[in-house]
């Protein structure tokens, strides 16, 4: 498990700006154990770095002082600007309830309909809501995409390979990606052309009606 050193932080409100140009993170950490919400700071470097590996779907241990706390990193608010995390929201579950979380879908390998065939391949969904017990959790969920070797071959939600213990909490028949034919992908780019097209000529036909009255 990748822990994360945190402290209690005494500074609060508008003051938080400065330990911002200190590189240092403001958050909170609560959960059902905790009777009330700690403000806490961490090393923003560091979090962003274990941010990356971890995710939030996946159990870190939070330091503070002698205490290792297992917390998940339940939201992450980010500077609409720079994309910059700017604070974070602790959360320490229960271990013996499971928990409901979004997991990333990795797709890897190469689809035979795209490298022979020349399509393209469609990721219909790119994160997946499941649900397990915290210490389960995965980071991500692999998809091996070698199975779609003809424009009708579909990966489906329930052909994912899934860690024990995991449940998915979407319908088992949605399709997860497929491949395009060449034709179709061409036809679906020309569209929104073909409709700004019809658009102008719609507005040059009312100007010109416009000016016969």
């Amino acid at each position: 498990m990748l822990s994360l050193q945190a402290k209690i932080r005494k500074i609060k409100g508008k003051k938080v700006k400065n330990l911002r140009k200190k590189g240092i993170l403001p958050g909170v950490l609560y959960g059902p154990k905790i009777k009330e919400a700690l403000s806490v700071e961490v090393d923003s470097k560091q979090f962003e770095k274990i941010y990356q590996e971890a995710g939030e779907s996946s159990l870190i241990s939070l330091e503070i002082k002698d205490k290792k706390i297992p917390v998940l990193i339940h939201e992450v608010t980010k500077d609409s600007l720079t994309e910059k995390p700017i604070h974070v929201d602790f959360y320490q579950p229960s271990l013996e309830e499971e928990v409901e979380a979004t997991v990333p879908l990795i797709f890897e390998g190469e689809a035979p309909a795209v490298k022979d065939l020349g399509g393209t391949l469609l990721k219909n969904i790119s994160e997946i809501e499941v649900k397990a017990l915290p210490q389960k959790l995965p980071k991500e969920i692999k998809v091996r995409i070698e199975s779609l070797k003809t424009f009708e071959d579909n990966i489906l939600i329930k052909d994912l390979k899934l860690p024990e213990g995991i449940k998915i909490l979407r319908n088992p028949e949605e399709i997860v990606a497929s491949v395009s034919p060449p034709e179709r992908v061409e036809e679906e780019l020309a569209k929104p052309i073909e409709e700004k097209v019809e658009e102008v000529k719609e507005v040059e036909k009312k100007k010109e009606e416009k000016e016969i009255k």
